[in-house]
């Protein structure tokens, strides 16, 4: 029988790089760390978010993170929608 050196930690570690595919909802105020919207479109997650306050000084944390990553951001009737590289944002009905 071979013996296998499987070691379940760094396997564990590897699991937050797995995307996620989901629409994540939050609010754009400042509270949360632009490294995280970033790492949630890293994931491929699709963002929502209602902006609470000057919209560019709330976005310019991450916005060029996720544009140099192939990511499109959208400003939308008080929301703030961020894709990840292998989702667009379809604009003709508006």
């Amino acid at each position: 029988m071979v013996d296998f050196d499987l070691n379940l930690q760094d396997a564990e570690a590897q699991l937050e790089d797995i995307p996620s595919d989901e629409v994540v909802l939050g609010i754009l105020d400042g509270s949360t760390e632009p490294a995280e919207w970033i790492q949630a479109v890293d994931q491929g997650n699709v963002l929502v978010l209602s902006v609470d306050g000057d919209l560019n000084r709330l976005a310019a944390g991450f916005a060029r993170d996720v544009k140099d990553m192939g990511g499109e951001l959208m400003h939308f009737r008080g929301f703030l929608i961020v894709t990840p590289p292998a989702t667009t944002i379809n604009t003709e009905r508006l």
